[in-house]
């Protein structure tokens, strides 16, 4: 039985839990610094957990002793730290980070990986599932022009000038919109400013608004360089959220405060579980001589699991990294060294028992025709 360390007994931790207790499949080991978490998601899934201080090297030791793989459910801060004990450990190594330094950091302690052992950072929703499904994409065409991605983790029934819930990490939230946005324009790899790019689109009757965010391409900046000539990511939210958000991040400069903008978002923007993950791919290129545009778009909705209600957000973003672990442990993904989520097929991840949530009862899919396809 694989024996898996998962770090983080949060909102997202808990939905990992959920799904490999559920496999009985793996052997997991839970750790966290809060005691009260680790009791509550212990109780919950029947998991073994202790306390594990992430910032603590010796800590992180004694937990991965034995484990053949550490998933990281963490803040970005603390998963250099993780990858690294994993390497020393001859663990392999997954996480849901968003933040582009932290991937390099772990891109560059990959390099030193010994054989059978992986480190992936990335696998959640976007980067993570995203990428999976734009590089499907792309490999229909011949030659790729322009390459679009937009995501969103929106409230099902938004109230308030905002119109949107804290769904999973602030931190991570504030990182994507106070970032530098990578992108490829006219061939060339850019930095665009967040916030900026604002535009309309229409969805299942639902119009919505996309913006530029941070770190929701993953890899695919390197893995499409010098292959398209445009290439960016946005985030989707309700019309009208962005040109308040604006008002924080440049006008109140909260970018510069990051703390503070935590703290004010977390006392006045409440959680909810009634949510709704809008992902929506769009690449146009050349087949057979023509000029076509071929997406991909998909609502996930929140679901009861276990006898318990959990927020799309929570079940995609878990079933990210579930799917990635599972093929990484039969075997079909690379054996070592750094892995991309491009390298992850759309059709094993969609046939995999956690991947299949994105296409579940509770799931709707769009997919618009093209010419040729069926050739």
């Amino acid at each position: 039985m694989h024996r898996v360390l998962l770090l983080g007994a949060g909102k997202i931790g808990r939905m990992i839990a959920r799904f490999l207790m559920d496999s009985v499949d793996y052997d997991l080991l839970i750790g966290d610094v809060n005691e009260s978490a680790i009791e509550r998601i212990s109780k919950m899934t029947g998991a073994a957990a202790r306390r594990v201080d992430a910032t603590n090297p010796a800590d992180l030791a004694a937990a991965l002793q034995g484990r053949d793989t550490v998933l990281s459910a963490l803040s970005f801060h603390h998963n250099a730290a993780v990858a690294n004990a994993a390497l020393h450990a001859g663990a392999s190594y997954f996480d849901l980070t968003e933040d582009v330094a932290t991937s390099d950091a772990v891109a560059a302690i990959a390099e030193h990986a010994a054989e059978g052992q992986v480190f992936m950072p990335q696998c959640g929703l976007a980067p993570g599932f995203i990428s999976i499904v734009a590089n499907d994409l792309i490999n229909w065409f011949e030659r790729v022009e322009t390459v679009k991605m937009r995501v969103g983790a929106l409230p099902q029934f938004p109230t308030g000038e905002l119109k949107y819930n804290l769904t999973w990490s602030t931190d991570g939230l504030i990182n994507e919109y106070c970032n530098p946005c990578e992108a490829i324009h006219e061939g060339r790899r850019i930095d665009l400013l967040p916030l900026e790019g604002l535009e309309q689109f229409s969805l299942d009757g639902v119009r919505y608004e996309a913006f530029n965010t941070s770190g929701g391409l993953g890899t695919l900046c390197d893995s499409l360089a010098g292959k398209v000539r445009e290439l960016n990511y946005k985030t989707v939210r309700y019309i009208g959220h962005r040109n308040l958000m604006k008002v924080f991040v440049d006008e109140l400069r909260l970018s510069e405060h990051r703390e503070q903008f935590k703290q004010l978002l977390e006392r006045a923007v409440p959680i909810t579980f009634q949510d709704v993950v809008v992902t929506f791919c769009t690449v146009t290129g050349w087949r057979k001589g023509l000029l076509v545009q071929k997406s991909d778009a998909r609502k996930i909705y929140h679901q009861q699991i276990g006898g318990e209600i959990w927020s799309a957000i929570q079940i995609t973003t878990a079933a990210g990294i579930c799917a990635v672990l599972d093929l990484h442990v039969a075997g079909k993904l690379p054996h070592r060294g750094l892995l991309m989520q491009e390298q992850v097929g759309l059709g094993d991840f969609l046939a995999n028992r956690f991947g299949k949530f994105y296409q579940s009862q509770m799931a709707t899919r769009f997919s618009a025709g093209v010419v040729g396809e069926e050739d």
